[in-house]
This record gives structure tokens, sequence and C-alpha cells, in this order.
């Protein structure tokens, strides 16, 4: 069962993880959870999560591809 959690963190700090959270196509809060079930049970986060088949798919898609199929698709739904 999830829960929320309230932190008070550094502006910077945020921005920054929130960023790096975008790069890896994850949730910050995801991310957190997997630091600090590292932190307290020392498996390597996401060793699990992700099955060999998807790791071997990640990158096919470059992201400006995908950025252009996102603009194409909104412009779609703009004249539909």
């Amino acid at each position: 069962m999830d829960n929320k959690l309230t932190l008070k963190l550094d502006q910077k700090v945020i921005e920054q993880a929130k960023s790096y959270a975008r790069q890896r196509n994850t949730s910050l809060s995801r991310l957190i959870e997997s630091y600090l079930q590292h932190l307290t049970t020392g498996v390597p986060p996401g060793d699990d999560d992700i099955t060999p088949l998807v790791k071997s798919l990640s990158g096919i898609v470059k992201e400006s591809n995908w950025q252009a199929a996102e603009k194409s698709y909104k412009d779609y739904l703009k004249k539909k």
C-alpha cells in the first residue's frame, strides 16, 4: 500500500532530481523509493523491475523521433 510522505528539500536539489528521474523515464517518487529500498536492503535498485527484453529495447526510439511523433499526434487531435 502506498502512503504519502512530505519532505522539505532545497529547490535546486528537487529540480535536479526531477531532471534525473525524467531522463530515466521514471517518477521522482519511484526513484526515491528505489533508493531508500536499496539503502535498507542492500539490493541494487532496478534489478528486478526491468526484464531483459525491455532492457534490450531501451533506446531504440530516439528522443527526437518520439517528440516529432508526439507533435504529429497532437496536431492530428487538434484537427479532429
